[in-house]
């Protein structure tokens, strides 16, 4: 059966979950969802591990996925993040965002059991074969302590709704290794900021990124101006970035990012437990490396945008 395809490249946005005390803050949500839009972010995941997915009651990530497709307005896709250990729960995550508008998913390895790549293979087939949506692939080993293979992924590109996946191993040989196992139409996406550019280079396609929450524009004309044949612009805003990508690495995302959203007054800093606020020791680094990027930011969106 031919794959679906799906046009996904670019900057796409890892979007935080606001709370307002213990709830979701949806009306703040929905604000950044619209912003990221404006600013010219090409999809939204709701709901993945930026957005303390593991920490959602099953009706919050009904409802986060919801408001995301609300504000949308379909001007961009809404991707959202269906990962758990068992398969059962995916598969009912996966049927509830279907419901609940989600253009796409993105399936992460069941975390914490270690499954087999025939274990790996069968879930993400479960999902597939569950729902009407493409599928994007999440390879994150660093937080499920299970990766998919070269070869599983090339295997389940067969099947006709997994169009694509987000890498975040940060193995720069490795979409040229894909692209001949699952086609040039299959999407290849970084999910390391820090070597977004040097991932599209290699043959990807864009970054589902933890720093376009922060700086949405400047991610947008970093893959913009690649897309446009000029590494030499590229290659400076990946470094204009950098600091920033490395302070919001100081501990485990998304602590540091939602300190640097509270910061531009974009949303509260409030998160659940385990995770806890950002120590002070990081918060200095963290403001150092956020105020240039934030004016960085800003000057790009008054030269697009005169009047805003």
């Amino acid at each position: 059966m031919p794959r679906q395809t799906l046009d996904l490249h670019g900057s796409i946005t890892a979007l935080v979950t606001p709370y307002r005390g213990n709830l979701i803050d949806l009306e703040c949500y929905a604000r950044l969802v619209v912003r990221q839009i404006e600013r010219g972010t090409a999809a939204i995941v709701a709901g993945g591990s930026t957005g303390e997915a593991s920490m959602l009651a099953d009706e919050e990530h009904a409802q986060l996925v919801e408001a995301a497709v609300r504000a949308a307005r379909c001007r961009v896709p809404v991707i959202a993040g269906v990962g758990s250990p068992g398969t059962e729960r995916a598969v009912f995550l996966a049927r509830q965002s279907e419901r609940s508008g989600a253009d796409m998913l993105l399936c992460s390895a069941p975390s914490y059991v270690r499954p087999t790549q025939e274990g790996l293979f069968r879930h993400i087939r479960a999902i597939h074969d569950a729902v009407r949506l493409p599928i994007l692939l999440y390879d994150v080993p660093g937080r499920t302590a299970c990766a998919f293979s070269d070869e599983t992924v090339g295997r389940l590109s067969e099947l006709a709704r997994v169009i694509g996946i987000k890498d975040a191993t940060a193995d720069l040989g490795r979409p040229a290794r894909l692209r001949q196992l699952a086609g040039t139409d299959f999407a290849q996406l970084s999910g390391d900021d820090a070597t977004a550019l040097h991932y599209r280079v290699a043959g990807g396609h864009g970054c589902i990124s933890v720093v376009a929450n922060v700086a949405p524009a400047l991610c947008a004309r970093l893959h913009a101006r690649f897309d446009a044949d000029d590494m030499t612009a590229a290659m400076r805003l990946q470094v204009r970035l950098q600091p920033l990508i490395q302070a919001l690495a100081l501990e485990s995302n998304p602590i540091p990012v939602k300190r640097a959203l509270s910061r531009l007054g974009l949303c509260a800093d409030t998160l659940r437990l385990p995770l806890t606020p950002l120590s002070r020791a990081a918060d200095a680094p963290l403001a150092l490396a956020l105020e240039p990027v934030w004016a960085q930011e800003e000057c790009a969106i008054r030269k697009t945008h005169p009047a805003a």
